[in-house]
């Protein structure tokens, strides 16, 4: 496989700047977290060695990456290269399609932003119960369709090269892309019909997420076959956590308990117990529902990007009763020293 001159001297950099102590010492604070070993009331992670880039990073559009493997790579690894120069983030690259790949694979239409805004793309719904009734009738479908091509290219792609890397083999994580969680899936399949639905006709609502959730299955079993999973620890975004899978439940915050008890948490239960645990993001509200939430044996943890719009005595009550922890919350100080935290289960 012929490689760019800079792509080339980008491994040959982040290799060369690697240091297996450091790394081991980084993935043993955040065991030490998921474990239940430490007592300050907030884990902050701390890469103990920083080394700087040895080369000067190019910044690359996303859009010119979605089209090309290699500029892709070189995005990804961009971003290892500036973790290896701060205290917090987690080594990791990923197949970087957006929100849409599995509705990609469904056959819904990809719509890109424009090249200026340097944005991810996602897709459009579909907004037709017609052609819902059809992907129904059609059952499983090729995972290859739409993003699903790319995102398992890309990551034969990586497999490859990393392949002559071997502290990059090691110690940077080619994680699961944004498959996002069975519920926001269907939402942002279906579109905003999906909420009517849900009293209209539940049972096809169910048909769709049964579809969806098997899909996923499949999906992600293809993506382990690449990348299988073979430490405690798995890693997402800039965060190590136990379990294998990193689930999203940003559509629940439209809905009540009892229906995200209906229509969501069977299908989430069942992937976390399908792929040995995981944790699940989520943005927005989610206060009405936690404690369902944090009852589930096989999830680990959660990350929120919003906690200002969450009564978080509530959050942190359910996390710590369920012996859950959270993930990169915002301002974990404040909240913890509010809620009386006792021992750590959060991660700043």
């Amino acid at each position: 496989m012929k490689l760019s001159d800079y792509t080339l001297s980008l491994l040959e950099d982040i290799e060369r700047r690697i240091d297996p102590d450091t790394e081991d010492d980084y993935y043993n604070q955040w065991k030490r977290f998921w474990n239940g070993e430490l007592t300050d009331p907030v884990f902050v992670q701390q890469r103990k060695t920083l080394s700087q880039p040895g080369i000067e990073l190019r910044k690359i559009n996303i859009n010119d990456a979605m089209s090309d493997f290699e500029l892709m790579l070189d995005k990804e690894l961009g971003a290892v290269s500036f973790a290896l120069s701060k205290s917090r983030p987690a080594l990791g690259v990923r197949a970087n399609y957006g929100t849409g790949i599995m509705t990609s694979v469904f056959g819904a239409e990809i719509f890109e932003m424009a090249h200026e805004l340097d944005t991810l793309p996602t897709t459009k719904p579909l907004d037709d119960d017609a052609k819902i009734d059809t992907i129904l009738d059609k059952g499983i479908p090729d995972l290859y369709t739409g993003f699903g091509r790319k995102v398992f290219g890309f990551g034969e792609y990586c497999a490859e090269i990393f392949e002559k890397y071997p502290k990059i083999k090691k110690y940077v994580s080619v994680y699961h892309p944004d498959t996002q969680g069975p519920l926001d899936i269907a939402d942002l399949l279906w579109g905003m019909n999906i909420f009517y639905e849900m009293y209209d006709d539940p049972d096809r609502v169910h048909a769709l997420l049964r579809l969806i959730t098997d899909t996923y299955k499949l999906f992600m079993e293809k993506w382990f076959g690449l990348f299988p999973c073979k430490d405690e620890l798995s890693l997402h975004w800039s965060y190590l956590h136990k379990g294998n899978i990193f689930l999203r439940l940003d559509s629940a915050m439209n809905l009540s308990r009892e229906f995200y008890e209906a229509f969501s948490k069977p299908y989430d239960t069942e992937l976390f117990e399908h792929f040995g645990g995981g944790c699940m993001h989520f943005c927005g509200r989610a206060d009405h529902y936690i404690e369902s939430l944090c009852d589930t044996e096989s999830l680990c943890g959660i990350q929120m990007s919003q906690p200002e719009l969450n009564d978080m005595g509530k959050i942190i009550k359910a996390l710590e009763s369920n012996q859950k922890r959270v993930i990169g919350l915002k301002n974990a100080s404040d909240y913890v020293s509010a809620a009386g935290v006792h021992g750590c289960f959060v991660n700043g």
